[in-house]
């Protein structure tokens, strides 16, 4: 992979890490407001539902911000594009489809057939 293809990832996950760092903020100065009281059980549990289904969004961006971590370290240690499991290159394609990731489609691909075939 050449420089100028590592730089367009660096910019674009460090752009995408505070992105999801800032909604993190967001997140978490909402939830901190004073309680609302609902004296309707059903609006309070509208309010309920709508918080879950905020923390498991959140949830899933925390993990998402690990991987994006993870993928900025490998830019820094001169590993990023290169494939964990076989070593081999990782496509720009891929990772312009799925820039956290650490594996080329191939070793993905067994992989996910071996946890298909394992019931996992």
């Amino acid at each position: 992979m050449n420089k100028k293809d590592v730089e367009y990832f660096r910019e674009f996950l460090t752009k995408r890490l505070e992105e999801l760092l800032n909604q993190a903020d967001d997140t978490v100065s909402g939830m901190t407001d004073p309680k609302e009281n609902f004296p309707d059980p059903t609006d309070r549990a509208a309010l309920e539902a709508d918080r879950n289904f905020m923390l498991r969004i959140r949830d899933r961006e925390s993990k998402l911000i690990r991987k994006i971590k993870a993928a900025l370290e490998r830019i820094e240690n001169g590993t990023f594009g290169i494939c964990e499991t076989c070593g081999g290159e990782i496509s720009v394609k891929r990772l312009k489809a799925r820039p956290v990731t650490s594996q080329c489609i191939e070793c993905k691909s067994k992989e996910e057939a071996l946890e298909k075939a394992l019931g996992l």
